[in-house]
């Protein structure tokens, strides 16, 4: 998120386009799914990955949208999903903060399948999506939201096994606390790449770390 985001010829934009309606019709799937599971089993980690779905949905499709137009269109959308990133980690851990108010004990069970089933969608997404991970910003938003996706399905499974083995609901707290603060890192990341991209009116290399 490579060459072709620099480039833009035809027969690679084509099949960006067509893994991206691939990648957006998953996570809107999966938004439903991990939404019900987590109000049913009442787990704040599982709620919060259901958002990350939906805001992904809604890249790729923003993504889509900008595909062919010009560096600033790009960057400016990217420039949005940023800021749409943060929103989501403040949204966060506001929800963790009321958990950790109400006292709620979550389903680890369903925690535990949910977040396997959608680890599962994440890792499918990501490597459908690696090999554009140095492009522009737009592109840099899009793989930062697989691999940010990953990363929390597999901190879901965790959160899972420390309800079941604490029997409280503090490891479905915290796991919401790092996965908002890693939207929060990413929006950085995102928002300072467009800024940069906007200023200067050429695509900005990504950093390889990031």
């Amino acid at each position: 998120m490579s060459g072709c985001c620099h480039t833009h010829d035809a027969p690679t934009t084509a099949r960006l386009r067509r893994i991206l309606i691939f990648v957006l019709i998953l996570n809107a799937v999966m938004f439903g799914v991990e939404m019900v599971a987590g109000l049913a089993a009442k787990s704040v980690s599982l709620q919060a990955d259901a958002l990350d779905f939906l805001g992904d949905a809604a890249t790729y499709g923003i993504t889509l949208c900008v595909l062919a137009m010009s560096l600033r269109w790009r960057a400016g959308s990217a420039l949005i999903k940023g800021v749409s990133m943060g929103l989501f980690g403040i949204f966060v851990l506001a929800m963790a903060v009321w958990q950790a108010v109400t006292g709620t004990l979550p389903g680890y069970q369903t925690m535990g399948v949910v977040g396997f089933a959608a680890l599962s969608v994440n890792l499918l997404c990501a490597l459908l999506l690696i090999r554009f991970r140095e492009g522009d910003s737009n592109m840099r938003s899009v793989w930062l939201c697989s691999r940010n996706d990953a990363i929390s399905n597999v901190a879901v499974m965790i959160a899972a096994a420390g309800v079941f083995a604490s029997e409280t609901g503090w490891p479905d707290i915290a796991v919401a606390a790092v996965m908002a603060s890693l939207a929060l890192s990413s929006s950085w990341q995102v928002i300072r790449h467009a800024l940069a991209e906007l200023r200067d009116g050429k695509p900005v290399p990504a950093t390889p770390t990031a």
